[in-house]
Order: structure tokens, then C-alpha cells, then sequence
């Protein structure tokens, strides 16, 4: 067995590009050589900014002969599927083919023999074609040359069982191709000139003597622990934050972690720009205090080892953060100038939707629509909720926002602040766009559950109206993380909000219902329990359709609602099955069984059962105590069993008895499925 070794190296990678590029080149690899026949026991990829690596273990020296049958058309077929058959399976004509009866009259066959060989021979073709799919999602030509790649290609290390593999890649017209070759580069700046490389072992050796650490797992590692380490030297705390530290990582091949300071002059800018900021422009990390506030150190990750232990490097960048931050001071000064309120009639020409007006017109359906809201939000008071409403969107055309579109609703709730509005106004207006994702928190104020609410809402029904509904993966308006916001905001906040009166399209509430139920099943519940409570219908109190949906899941974890499932079973499939045979009897044994007609004691006992049941269950219902209701249900096991043991069903020779009894049955089913459709619980 022998190994495989394939670097790329190119001019530098996006890093956001680099890991999805791996992985498809390992995936994409992989496939070729399965479809030539090569098994193998391992295979790794790699990326640095300036490199994909592959490494592929096990892989036989020489391919063993294969043998491949095709089926083709059956005999006697039209000579157009004949010719593709054939074409297909590489024959010249059907007298390289076998007829076979295969069933149903003959077909035709072709055995195709593929003869082993050196899987050196194999491999470049491998290397090509994975090259020319790999689906990077930008990509560009270069010089006079035709392929695309995502930088300049510059070499091709490719090595199998220590031996440099025949081939190269045409860059086209008048540039020379790239030979496949055992020499790559290091560090741009830490090494110089080309080295050989004789295996990954020898390759990785080399690379990390060239200052170069292949593994992007290792440099995040060597980023964080030497980050974390200068922090606590300093008396700081590194602020998490695993996307920067991947994108880092994919910035730097030999990662020195090193300190700044920030200037204290711009300590007095909300923490939130400072953060923003430093990450965005400067891919720094922020440090905090000890007590959560943001601390003026941060950590830059430079990829060169200096001489002078990075002073100069560090004071190089404490320099440029000064220009970026003084540009943020400039805006929180200047923006504190003007009143959100007076910054409402500029929000007539921020277009919201071609479709549904400004930002100006939306703001008014949001402060009508919060007021509907806070009526069902305790302590939500009318005015308030109004105002925030009113002045949630004022931040959109503030300096800092347009230079910083993330931190929309977070100025606001500082601008809010610097002028003394109230507390519960300015946190509405900072709350109004969260939960921006599941792992994001969740507005509890009263005034701030009513606006965050509202535009959440309005988001959904204004682009339902104009037909901008998500499809399959398209959801340009975030449709979905609205829908989900809302759940989040009903459910955790125990709000009693009716949906259909918001809701005016059945579909919209029937998707909001898919949501619903995607995040239920994440969460643990039974998809058949959810089914069954959603099988009611008409259901867009949330807090009282989980709190029956997790009744129900308790209930059927007990040794009562499991023998309750059964002897619900056996009379809805009798009743099911009878209704399959006669169309008319479902509205025949609709209500109560004739208590005349009872004959049997383990009749009359089940109406008795079902007449407690009833008695429970209606207060039970209208109290929401829905663990009462199904508490209700546990005696109606014990007299179903002994009706089904002692009482014939379908009395043939008495039609009326039959017709009652299979009311008896439908009465049970019925009962039960007032609670849940029981019908849809699997077993």
C-alpha cells in the first residue's frame, strides 16, 4: 500500500473559502478514485492562505482487474435505445454483447472488463478532473490562460508512493502548463527559494521548518493559547468569538499572537462600535475586564515572527485602530447632535420594499400593529410602546449605522439613552431585532416584546401579501428566522397571543405551524406527538398548544398512556374498518350509543366510564390543566379490555345492536381525540 500526497499552492485564499475548498478537494479526489477502481483507508485535507493539501493513505500500487456487467434494453427493443446501449457500455456492435433471460423475455448485457495497470497511471487524470469541478465560489483566469481557479496557480506538488506522478495542468493559450512536481514554497516572508518533499511526513517537517503550520486545527489552537496566555498576563479576558478566530486562522500560516492597547480617548464609545470596529476592519480580538466591561487591550495575530517580539508590528496596528476608531467617535458625536424624532421624516426616502413603501409608512404599520400586541403583553402600557415603535427604525439614517449596518437598533438604544427617553423605550428600540438566531437572546421587557413582536409580524404578513413567500432553500427576507423569532418570543415570555387574528392568510399560519414543529422536534418531542396536537386544528395560541403537546408526550411515557394507546387502537381500527366498507356509517354513528340497546354489562360499563371521563374533562380543558385531561382518560382501560373480551361487535343478525356498539366505539375514539388525535401516535 502507498500513500498519495497533492499540494496546490496559489496566490492567497479567501479565508472564508479555504475549509469548504478542502474538503471538496478530498471529496471530489476520493469519488475519482473509487470510480477507477482504488480503494484506500484514509484521507486528509488541508488548507493554509496560500495552500490545498491532500493526503491519501493506503492506496494500492497496482489496480486489480475489474469485471462490470450492464444491463441493457430488451431484446428486440428500437434501435435508438439499442445504439445508446451500446454507446454507453463502449461496444462497437451486439455481437460484443450477451442476450440473457432475465425475466419478462430477454434482455441485453455487456460485460465490460477493465484491465489493472499502475495506479500511478490513474492518478493524474484524477488530479485533473477534481481540479476543473472543484466549485470555489468565485474564481478567475490569469495572464493569457483560460483556467479558472480562485488565485494564480503557481505549483503542484503530486507524489505517489514517494515517486513525482507524470502529468501537468494546461493553463492555456501561450502559458506553459504546470508540471506536477515534488518542490513547493514555505512562509512568504519567513523563508526563501523551493524545497523538496519526499512524503506528507516529510512534507508537514519541512513546511513547519519554512514557517509554515499546515493544520488549520493547530494554528487556531497556537492563536487562542497564546491570545489567552498574553491576556492573562495583562489582566484581561479574551473575548470568544470561534468565527473570527476561524477566519484568523485562515489569514495566517505562521500565527504570533500579540497585545495592543486601545487609546483611552475612545473608551467612551459604546463597547458594541469599539467591537465591531476592531473585528470587521482590523480582524482584531477584544478583550473584557474582569467584570464584563470591554477592557482597552486587543489581541492582533500577525504572521511574522519579528526580531523585536512584535513591538513594532504592535504599535503599527494600535496606529491604524486609531484612524479606524477615530472615524466611530466622529459618528457617535455627531449623531448625538440630532433627536431620533427628528430624524423620522429622513426615513421617507430609506426605501423598505419596492413593493410595500418606505421605511417612513412601515414604522407607522408597526407602532399601529405593537399597540394591538401590548394588549395582549401584561404590563405593556400603550404609550410607550407606541413611542419605541415609532422611533425602533430613526437609527437607519444615523452616520454610525451607515457605516456599521449591524449595530442597527443597538445605536438606537444608545441614542435613545443620551437624550433620557425612558428606560423601557430605549431597550425596546436595542430589542426590536432580537432573537436574530436560536443562540441569540430573547426580548422579556413588556414594551420590548410588543415591538420586537410587531416587526417580526409585519415582516411576515407585508411580504406574504406580495407574494414573497420562502421556497425551498430561498428566503431572502429572512422569513423564516422571523417566524422563529416569534415562537421564541411567544413561548419563553408564556404570551397569550392569538395568531389568526394577526395572520389573515391560512397558508402563512400553516407555515408558521412547519416551524413550529421543526423546532419542537429539535428540541426532543416526538414528531407524532406534535402531529397529533397540530391534527386539532385551529390552534394559534402557542403556550397552550405546547403546554397539551407536552402533556400528551408525559402521558404516553407512562404505563397508563401506553395501555390507554392500546384499547384506543382496538376501537378506532374496528371503527376505521367498518367505515372502509360502508361510505354512510361515519354520520350513522356519529353521538352518543342508545343506552336502551345496551344489554351487556361491560357496555353500560364503558358509557359510565365515558360519562366520568366527560365530567372531568371539559372543566379540565377550559382550565388548560391539559395533564388533568389526560389523567381523566387512565379508567377507561380496564372497561375497554373487558368489552372487548365479552361483547361481540358486529352482531350480524342484529343491525340496530351492531349500529350501537359502533357508536360505543366511535364515542371512545371521539372522546379521546378531543384531547389529541390519538390516531396519529405511532403503536
Amino acid at each position: 500500500m502507498a500513500e498519495f500526497l497533492l499540494e496546490l499552492l496559489s496566490e492567497e485564499i479567501p479565508a472564508r473559502m479555504q475549509a469548504r475548498a478542502a474538503e471538496d478537494l478530498k471529496r471530489l479526489v476520493s469519488d475519482g478514485l473509487k470510480a477507477a477502481g482504488l480503494a484506500f483507508t484514509d484521507a486528509r485535507a488541508f488548507a493554509t492562505p496560500r495552500r490545498l493539501a491532500l493526503v491519501i493513505d493506503g492506496l494500492p500500487v497496482v489496480r486489480a482487474d475489474v469485471s462490470e456487467e450492464k444491463r441493457g434494453p430488451r431484446v428486440g427493443a428500437p434501435v435508438q435505445a439499442i445504439q445508446g446501449f451500446l454507446k454507453g457500455a463502449g461496444l462497437a456492435s451486439l455481437d460484443q454483447a450477451e442476450k440473457r433471460d432475465a425475466g419478462k423475455g430477454g434482455f441485453w448485457f455487456a460485460v465490460i472488463n477493465k484491465k489493472g495497470g499502475p495506479t500511478a497511471e490513474a492518478l493524474p487524470g484524477v488530479i485533473e478532473s477534481a481540479m476543473t469541478a472543484l466549485p470555489w465560489p468565485k474564481s478567475m483566469k490569469w495572464g493569457s490562460g483560460t483556467m479558472m481557479w480562485v488565485r494564480p496557480l503557481q505549483s503542484i506538488v503530486a507524489l505517489f508512493d514517494g515517486k513525482v506522478l507524470g502529468g501537468e495542468i494546461a493553463l492555456g493559450r501561450q502559458m506553459a502548463p504546470i508540471k506536477f512536481g515534488d518542490t513547493t514554497r514555505g512562509h512568504r516572508f519567513l523563508s526563501k527559494g523551493v524545497f523538496k518533499v519526499a512524503g506528507f511526513a516529510d512534507y508537514t517537517a519541512k513546511l513547519r521548518a519554512a514557517h509554515v503550520i499546515l493544520d488549520p486545527a493547530e494554528r487556531k489552537k497556537i492563536i487562542l493559547e497564546g491570545a489567552q496566555k498574553l491576556c492573562a498576563d495583562a489582566r484581561v479576558v479574551l473575548k470568544a468569538d470561534e468565527g473570527l478566530l476561524d477566519e484568523v486562522a485562515g489569514l495566517v500560516e505562521w500565527p504570533v499572537p500579540l497585545l495592543g492597547t486601545i487609546d483611552a480617548a475612545f473608551m467612551d464609545v459604546p463597547p458594541e462600535v469599539l467591537i465591531v470596529s476592531m473585528k470587521n476592519h482590523q480582524r482584531y480580538f477584544a478583550t473584557t475586564k474582569a467584570d464584563g466591561a470591554l477592557a482597552n487591550r486587543f489581541v492582533v495575530v500577525a504572521n511574522n515572527a519579528a526580531r523585536d517580539g512584535g513591538k513594532t508590528i504592535a504599535e503599527g496596528n494600535e496606529r491604524v485602530l486609531r484612524a479606524r476608531l477615530s472615524d466611530a467617535k466622529f459618528f457617535w458625536d455627531q449623531d448625538r447632535k440630532v433627536r431620533l424624532e427628528d430624524r423620522l421624516p429622513a426615513l421617507k426616502g430609506v426605501v423598505f420594499h419596492a413593493k410595500l413603501g418606505s421605511q417612513a409608512e412601515r414604522i407607522g404599520r408597526l407602532a399601529k400593529l405593537a399597540v394591538e400586541i401590548a394588549s395582549h403583553v401584561p404590563g405593556a402600557e400603550r404609550g410607550p410602546v407606541e413611542q419605541a415603535a415609532l422611533l425602533c427604525k430613526a437609527d437607519l439614517v444615523t452616520g454610525m449605522v451607515g457605516e456599521f449596518p449591524e449595530l442597527q437598533g443597538i445605536m438606537g438604544r444608545y441614542y435613545a439613552l443620551s437624550e433620557e427617553l425612558p428606560i423601557a423605550e430605549a431597550e425596546a428600540i436595542g430589542d426590536h431585532y432580537a432573537p436574530a438566531g436560536p443562540n441569540d437572546r430573547c426580548p422579556s421587557a413588556p414594551v420590548s416584546i410588543a415591538v420586537a413582536l410587531a416587526d417580526k409580524l409585519d415582516a411576515l404578513t407585508s411580504f406574504w401579501s406580495i407574494g414573497e413567500k420562502p421556497t425551498g432553500s430561498r428566503d431572502p427576507f429572512a422569513l423564516r428566522r422571523a417566524a422563529l423569532g416569534i415562537i421564541r418570543i411567544v413561548v419563553e415570555n408564556k404570551v397569550r397571543l392569538p395568531l389568526r387574528n394577526f395572520f389573515k392568510a391560512d397558508d402563512l399560519m400553516d407555515f408558521f405551524a412547519e416551524r413550529l414543529k421543526v423546532q419542537m422536534r429539535e428540541k426532543g418531542v416526538r414528531h407524532d406527538v406534535v402531529d397529533a396536537v397540530f391534527a386539532l386544528g385551529n390552534e394559534d395560541d402557542l403556550v397552550r398548544l405546547l403546554a397539551r403537546v407536552e402533556a400528551l408526550q408525559s402521558f404516553l411515557g407512562s404505563e397508563a398512556g401506553e395501555n390507554l394507546l392500546t384499547a384506543y387502537g382496538r376501537a378506532a381500527n374496528i371503527v376505521r374498518a367498518e367505515e372502509k366498507k360502508d361510505k354512510g356509517l361515519a354520520a350513522r354513528i356519529a353521538g352518543a350509543p342508545d343506552v336502551a340497546l345496551l344489554e351487556q354489562v361491560e357496555e353500560k360499563a364503558v358509557v359510565t366510564a365515558l360519562t366520568e371521563v366527560e365530567r372531568s374533562l371539559d372543566p379540565a380543558l377550559k382550565a388548560e390543566d391539559f395533564a388533568g385531561a389526560m389523567a381523566a382518560f387512565a379508567g377507561l382501560r380496564a372497561p375497554i379490555d373487558a368489552y372487548f373480551e365479552k361483547v361481540t361487535v358486529n352482531v350480524t343478525d342484529r343491525p340496530d345492536l351492531r349500529l350501537n356498539r359502533l357508536k360505543l366505539l366511535n364515542q371512545i375514539r371521539a372522546t379521546m381525540d378531543s384531547v389529541a388525535d390519538f390516531s396519529k401516535i405511532e403503536g
